[in-house]
């Protein structure tokens, strides 16, 4: 996960660094943030399943909050 928090740490630094900027660097940086934003969820609707064919919630694992859906 210290990876995923350094990707962050950059991502934020590159933002913070390219405001203002009329150089495209910050719609990169926007661009790029959201991307990584789009893979978080795409890795949480992985993690949570979906129900059976009525759409139902699956039941939680032990130990699973149900805050994840």
């Amino acid at each position: 996960m210290s990876s995923d928090a350094d990707k962050h740490r950059k991502l934020l630094d590159t933002l913070r660094a390219a405001r203002g900027n009329s150089d495209g660097s910050f719609e990169k940086a926007v661009t790029a943030a959201f991307e990584h934003v789009s893979e978080h969820l795409d890795r949480l609707n992985n993690h949570v399943s979906s129900g059976g064919p009525g759409g139902e919630d699956r039941h939680l694992k032990p130990g699973e909050s149900a805050t994840l859906r």
